[in-house]
């Protein structure tokens, strides 16, 4: 399958499914100019952003829709249902598919939930949780390898939002299996459908559920919300919970994995974070330029030709945003855009988005990270990677700056 691209600008860059070297990949991106055209995984053309200041301007333009019906692509019939980012794409309605009133409408209840004031509620919570997950590692023999990831960066933040949601932790093995396969770019044509039909299958069973036995959570609050007047469909709900479950883990596991990562692959400036020289929210910040979670998000539609620097992003086509681009785009950062410094100030990054489709869950991410870092460190001071920065994997992740695993040896000692 092909989706030519019409353009007068560079030629298209085909974005490795395997994803295995994000950094060069981005800085090819950056390159090449403002707007790029790309090839996905699949032989889908679209372009992408990959300047800040360019960025800013399309996340707020209205002529930029999330209304698939817009794209040239697939009214064309170019796009068939088992491409295995169809999840992503065309993911059913919800606040992340719709704009303007009906955006607000289905978004006001989730963001109404995610204020800054009312996640800082949930710190006890999760600081009780991040406390059990080091006192199970606190127990494992000293100077064992451990997938810090698997251990301790993934069920954490599954645990926080499966809680806020209303999710049982049941659950969280098949949803991690499926979710696998959801944002994988090697996922096989004839497993997509199956897939897509398995995890609309489980969030359909728990609204279901919710809807018989509601709990204090925020799929019962959209339930209710529905039965009071708010027209939320249930398809809605369903892919809202969805949508909530699947950014609201897969974010905050890559923000905690890659911090790590980065302060022990710079242990200068790992030494003053822990003598408290430097905050954490500077790392936390830092980390979401420089390494940020999301390297590209699909899918926006030019319902116009619109100017972009020089070039001209046309009528119908696909967008994405390279936000591993422009976390170290020069003209925004300065010239050590591309260097690691938990020091930097100002430190102006969009890497949770932009406009009035920003993410609604950033403010429980950092709260995440800001927890859970720390307690880390306090608890392991001599934690250090088990093996070089260039043997660490990446997953084939198209949209999520990932990795396989992250095998660290802990130890109480300060290194």
């Amino acid at each position: 399958m092909t989706c030519p691209i019409d353009h007068t600008g560079p030629a298209p860059l085909v974005l490795d499914p395997f994803v295995a070297d994000l950094d060069a990949e981005s800085a090819a991106l950056r390159a090449a100019g403002p707007l790029v055209p790309v090839v996905l995984p699949g032989g889908v053309g679209v372009y992408a952003v990959t300047h800040h200041a360019e960025a800013r301007r399309l996340l707020t333009d209205p002529r930029v829709v999330k209304d698939i019906n817009v794209w040239g692509a697939w009214q064309r019939g170019e796009i068939p249902l088992d491409w295995p980012l169809i999840g992503l794409a065309n993911p059913g309605r919800s606040m992340l598919t719709v704009d303007g009133e009906e955006h607000r409408r289905l978004r006001t209840l989730v963001a109404q939930a995610l204020t800054v004031r009312r996640v800082e509620k949930l710190r006890s919570g999760i600081e009780a949780l991040t406390t059990e997950m080091l006192d199970k590692l606190a127990t494992l023999p000293a100077g064992e390898v451990v997938d810090l990831k698997a251990h301790f960066a993934y069920p954490l933040p599954m645990n926080v939002i499966s809680e806020l949601m209303g999710v049982d932790a049941a659950e969280h093995p098949r949803l991690k299996a499926l979710f696998e396969k959801f944002f994988s770019t090697q996922t096989l044509p004839e497993e997509v459908p199956q897939m897509m039909a398995d995890l609309g299958a489980l969030f359909s069973r728990i609204v279901e559920s919710k809807r018989e036995t509601p709990g204090d959570d925020l799929t019962s609050a959209l339930i209710a919300a529905s039965e009071d007047g708010d027209h939320l469909s249930t398809e809605e709900i369903t892919n809202t919970l969805q949508l909530m479950v699947a950014a609201g883990h897969e974010t905050t596991i890559s923000l905690i994995v890659n911090a790590v990562v980065a302060l022990e692959t710079h242990p200068e400036q790992r030494a003053r974070v822990l003598a408290g020289e430097v905050p954490w929210e500077n790392v936390i910040e830092e980390t979401l330029r420089w390494s940020t979670p999301t390297s590209h998000v699909l899918i926006r539609f030019a319902t116009e030709d619109i100017e972009v620097g020089d070039r001209i992003l046309p009528e119908g086509e696909g967008l994405i945003v390279s936000f591993g681009a422009l976390g170290r785009d020069e003209a925004q950062h300065g010239e050590s855009a591309g260097e690691f410094d938990v020091t930097r100030t100002p430190n102006r990054h969009i890497s949770f988005g932009h406009g009035p489709h920003v993410c609604p869950g950033a403010a429980l991410s950092r709260l995440e990270a800001l927890v859970a870092l720390p307690a880390l460190y306090a608890r392991f001071p001599g934690l250090g990677l088990a093996v070089g920065r260039e043997e660490l994997r990446n997953k084939p992740i198209l949209t999520q700056n990932d990795l396989h695993d992250l095998p660290v040896r802990l130890s109480a000692t300060t290194v």
